[in-house]
């Protein structure tokens, strides 16, 4: 079966760096204190979601709404997020190969969606389940089995997931039956079953794929 998930933030795209340009954009526009841009920094770390907004409003007593503020960081998160050429030009090339490409992430569908819809990832991928879709998060196996199902394809079937998270990638994708190729980046946690296969780079784990088309 040909058939690979990916992960999206820190695989696919730089939501780090987003984030930053976002948060910049959303402070300066709302006129923020100091103590909110410090907040959110901290807060939306790792992911953010419309509740996060809505403590920011009540912590900082925003005259904005929570809505507005978080529709406004969805749009500066479309808008800074990037995806490398080379990543995109990648994913082209399995298509053309014959491979069904889905993406998997934690994360509010919107926000998530937005992200791919700004890259151009999502012309090249045949289905996406976010975590906000179930309120489950990876390594939850049902949000492998919403992924798969979306690319129309079963995990029975077998198949890769790609990403950089450890546990919520690589070991949720091995757990849901899949080929597993890790990014390397974070430590690897003590005690964890091993990737398939270890790679510097998104571009890496898509050489390897391709190498399994042949």
């Amino acid at each position: 079966m040909r058939f690979a998930l990916f992960d999206l933030d820190g695989t696919l795209v730089d939501r780090q760096s987003a984030l930053s340009d976002a948060l910049t954009g959303l402070c300066r526009s709302n006129e923020l204190p100091a103590a909110a841009n410090r907040w959110l920094r901290t807060e939306l770390a790792d992911r953010a979601t419309a509740a996060d907004f809505a403590r920011l409003r009540e912590t900082f007593d925003l005259e904005a709404s929570a809505a507005d503020l978080w529709q406004e960081y969805v749009d500066l998160m479309a808008a800074a997020v990037t995806c490398r050429p080379e990543v995109i030009e990648g994913l082209a090339r399995l298509r053309a190969a014959g491979w069904t490409i889905g993406v998997i992430t934690n994360g509010a569908g919107d926000i998530q969606r937005a992200k791919l819809a700004g890259t151009g990832l999502a012309d090249l991928v045949h289905g996406v389940a976010a975590s906000g879709d179930l309120e489950i998060r990876k390594p939850d196996r049902r949000l492998f089995e919403l992924g798969a199902s979306r690319c129309g394809v079963s995990l029975a079937d077998g198949g890769w997931m790609v990403g950089d998270n450890p546990t919520g990638g690589v070991v949720g994708g091995h757990q849901a039956g899949l080929h597993t190729i890790w990014l390397r980046g974070r430590p690897w946690p003590d005690g964890l079953p091993a990737a398939n296969y270890v790679v510097d780079d998104v571009t890496d784990a898509i050489t390897l794929l391709l190498a399994e088309t042949e």
